[in-house]
């Protein structure tokens, strides 16, 4: 159940347990930087007009063709 719960998804993405929270965790911090970047260019559309689609894309590349 252990293995399951904590192991089987980062081996699918040939990541220990750790290399994987780490991915994960990177991934949160640069979500939350393109909410904060859409959120400024809601109230102010002349800043950061690409910023969150640019992180976006980024993100999306890094993970497109894991496991």
């Amino acid at each position: 159940m252990i293995a399951r719960i904590f192991l089987d998804h980062p081996a699918k993405v040939d990541e220990t347990f750790l290399e994987h929270m780490a991915f994960a965790l990177k991934f949160s911090a640069l979500l939350f930087m393109a909410a904060g970047a859409a959120l400024v260019h809601a109230f102010v559309p002349c800043l950061c007009e690409k910023t969150a689609s640019g992180i976006i894309k980024t993100l999306y590349e890094r993970t497109h063709n894991r496991g």
